[in-house]
């Protein structure tokens, strides 16, 4: 995901919204449960950032939902195209905001990431998407529409794969977890079953210890800490955060984490969990670099609040079903996050 110009793209991009709908009243506020998924359901596809330019992906996309027992339903503007993004920002946002008010959709799926979520924000309406309630999917560029959700609607979001992910197994059981049994599973790396004496898949890294508890909040840092000022980030006091990135070298994220730390934002959370950076060591040699582990240390072991790194959520193919909003305990000597409560009713 190539994001090199999103701080020019967002402030070219950003208009001023006609009105913004209330934000939920802090941390402690009531956060609403969309209904869960059922066995033929039927759940809409909307490119809220990036275009598929193969109708052949869209077809594999239609079917694996189906194999997930649901029905997909193409948004109006799914297979339209706009530079680098799926269409015209106002289309693409009324794509979402169609689908929130369709009730015959019970889900709202982003097929893919990219980048263009934050371009869609002041044309969201929020006051009929927050009257309608509907777990939203979707991971990486998505992370604006989730943290803008839960600033401005109030209701969990799932980040999780996209639609046009692969779906391993893995990634497909915890899905269903979540947003079809309501489960409240412990989430933790499966041992790994390598031919070596000491198991390298699957690590995690603690860099300070202990249990903290709050609602989980985060996804793509990249995205996050383009949106810091912005009136679509929710309130960070008492909670989790969790993040990822991919394509980024080690100073990029010390840049982004410096970013978060001035804003206030690491200094509020209860705990942090860092899940994985795909691709992000350094370009060429660095002898005199700091590594990731090295700058995530710097950042997450001076803030006395539990943090780990390496939990499966991010850029992988097998990834955990997170719900943005719902309350989680993290371990961190562990390496694990419970969930507290259903994400769906």
């Amino acid at each position: 995901m190539d994001r090199r110009g999103l701080m020019a793209a967002l402030g070219a991009a950003m208009v001023v919204p006609k009105a913004l709908a209330a934000a939920p009243a802090g941390p402690d506020a009531r956060i609403v449960k969309p209904p869960r998924l059922r066995p033929g359901d039927t759940v809409g596809l909307v490119e809220p950032a990036g275009f598929t330019d193969d109708a052949f992906d869209l077809d594999l996309v239609k079917e694996t939902v189906a194999a997930m027992g649901l029905k997909p339903k193409p948004a109006k503007h799914l297979v339209e195209r706009y530079g680098y993004l799926a269409g015209t920002d106002a289309d693409r946002a009324a794509d979402v905001n169609a689908m929130f008010a369709d009730p015959e959709v019970r889900a709202v799926f982003a097929t893919r990431g990219g980048w263009g979520c934050a371009r869609i924000l002041p044309y969201l309406d929020f006051a009929k998407i927050r009257a309608h309630p509907k777990l939203l999917v979707g991971f990486s560029d998505i992370t604006a529409l989730h943290l803008a959700f839960a600033a401005r609607a109030g209701f969990v979001t799932i980040h999780g794969p996209n639609a046009a992910s692969s779906w391993p197994r893995f990634s497909w059981d915890a899905f269903r977890a979540v947003a079809f049994d309501g489960a409240t599973p412990t989430l933790a790396n499966p041992e790994g079953h390598e031919d070596r004496l000491v198991q390298r898949s699957g690590r995690i890294r603690t860099f300070r210890g202990g249990k903290a508890s709050g609602r989980l909040l985060g996804g793509n840092l990249t995205v996050l800490s383009t949106l810091m000022g912005t009136p679509w980030v929710p309130d960070f006091e008492g909670a989790i955060l969790f993040i990822e990135d991919v394509s980024e070298q080690p100073y990029r994220i010390d840049r982004m984490l410096t970013q978060l730390s001035l804003a206030g934002v690491l200094g509020k959370v209860a705990g942090v969990v860092f899940g994985q950076c795909t691709d992000c060591g350094p370009s060429g040699a660095s002898y005199g670099g700091f590594t990731l582990s090295e700058v995530l240390q710097q950042h997450l072991g001076t803030l006395k609040v539990p943090s780990f790194q390496g939990a499966l959520f991010g850029h992988i193919a097998s990834q955990f079903s997170l719900p943005v909003g719902c309350r989680a305990e993290i371990d961190a000597d562990a390496g694990t996050i419970r969930l507290l409560e259903a994400a769906v009713q």
